[in-house]
């Protein structure tokens, strides 16, 4: 398969917020060797805590709009049952005003909830290529892999590398069938040289697996002890609780290995977070409402897709998932706690006043706040309680019918006996030649 080099990504997005990833990473790392711990799993779980804690204000953001669109919900619900069924022009666009009127009138938008979500992916992609990329961003791990290099070239810095330094290395790959394709390929060295080169040999070094290493050390003699010594410090720093990091958990058999825990735990976080999440939503008195459903698939759906992905992507990857859902069950926990001290007319107040704000830019009259979302809020939880007490009612009165019959056709006689189902048929008869 084709793997991801780890030259640093570019673009006007993701290459500003990778390169603002991979300090905050290096940062760890050098904190960590300071203490004589250079370790990559280790400084993967800080790094997501790092993350979390400053991505915190826009979860809050988007949990807030989702709480607040739970309450918005019969409003926008009643809507569309008013133009259900109208497909035409002249009745779509007055839906349309109609629920825009609605979104307004609790200070909020239709893309609201979604910025959030928007605002996130660019990091999130981020976030991946800096983790498949490691060596691209830490220097204390990139540093092992140029002292190989170094060793392979003959040369003591990366200014002095030149087109033909890489060719013994690039033939190595070929001949070990170490993939050289991928979002940068690393087989076009033309022209390539200084430290645009040193990297394109750290992409090859960096897909070693211990094995090879051993290889590289017999194919280059002259160099054989720095690239033991240096292999030896990478697989140490890639491993983690005897995993090694570099590695799918799924290595194309199906015995289990100590890596499989890895998804295993990826899937089962995720899938805690996720009920957690939803926990602090509101009920919806609508069990046929196609988004509740859509929602209850996606919460199965996701945390397999998770176990999925990390059997298949290295196992870094994977530590970070693993690490991101449990810190996300943590987080979980404090905005239930804070959601639930919300007062719902107030957060729409304060909507309504930024929005207005907006409004008188634009020359437009004010909205009138709604005073009545935490009456609406509590009407939900109170048709969704009653509903549930209905439903506990009719089970218990069905219950008591079974129960009845049971005793009026067992009268005088040992259930199951015989005579028990003699006074069943004589009873039935009895009533129905009553009627």
């Amino acid at each position: 398969m084709d793997y991801l080099v780890l030259t640093k990504v570019h673009g006007a997005i993701l290459g500003p917020i990778s390169q603002i990833l991979g300090w905050i990473l290096n940062i760890l790392v050098e904190f960590t060797n300071s203490f004589g711990i250079l370790n990559i799993g280790l400084s993967i779980i800080l790094f997501t805590l790092v993350v979390k804690v400053l991505m915190f204000p826009l979860t809050i953001k988007q949990q807030k709009a989702s709480k607040l669109m739970a309450v918005m919900q019969p409003e926008l619900q009643a809507i569309q049952a008013k133009y259900k069924g109208k497909k035409d022009n002249d009745s779509m666009m007055k839906m349309n005003v109609e629920t825009k009127a609605v979104y307004e009138k609790y200070g909020t938008s239709m893309t609201g909830g979604c910025l959030q979500l928007v605002i996130q992916m660019p990091i999130l992609f981020a976030l991946y290529r800096v983790i498949y990329c490691i060596p691209a961003y830490v220097m204390p791990v990139k540093e092992h892999f140029l002292n190989v290099v170094y060793a392979l070239t003959g040369t003591s810095s990366v200014s002095s590398l030149t087109e033909g330094a890489a060719a013994s290395l690039l033939q190595f790959a070929t001949d070990h069938n170490i993939a050289l394709t991928g979002v940068n390929p690393i087989g076009d060295l033309t022209g390539v040289s200084g430290e645009a080169l040193a990297n394109k040999m750290v992409d090859i070094l960096y897909k070693l697996n211990p094995a090879q290493w051993g290889d590289l050390a017999q194919a280059f003699p002259g160099a054989a002890s720095v690239i033991a010594d240096n292999a030896a410090t990478i697989e140490k720093m890639n491993t983690f609780l005897g995993i090694n990091l570099s590695s799918n958990p799924f290595n194309g058999s199906f015995v289990p290995n100590l890596a499989w825990l890895i998804p295993i735990l990826a899937g089962l976080t995720q899938y805690a977070s996720t009920k957690l999440m939803m926990a602090s939503q509101p009920k919806k008195n609508n069990e046929e409402d196609m988004g509740s459903q859509m929602m209850q698939s996606m919460n199965v759906t996701m945390p397999l897709m998770s176990v999925f992905f990390c059997f298949t992507f290295p196992a870094a990857i994977g530590i970070y998932w693993v690490a991101s859902s449990a810190f996300q069950l943590l987080q979980q926990l404090i905005v239930n706690s804070y959601l639930n001290k919300v007062d719902m007319d107030e957060l729409i107040r304060k909507n309504v006043e930024k929005a207005n704000k907006k409004r008188a830019k634009k020359g437009l009259p004010p909205q009138k706040v709604n005073q009545n979302a935490t009456a609406s809020l509590k009407h939900m939880e109170a048709v969704a309680a009653k509903e549930e007490a209905e439903r506990a009612e009719k089970i218990e009165k069905t219950k008591k019918q079974v129960e009845q019959a049971n005793s009026y056709y067992n009268k005088n006689a040992k259930p199951g006996s015989l005579a028990s189902k003699a006074n069943m048929v004589a009873r039935y008869n009895e009533k129905h030649n009553n009627k």
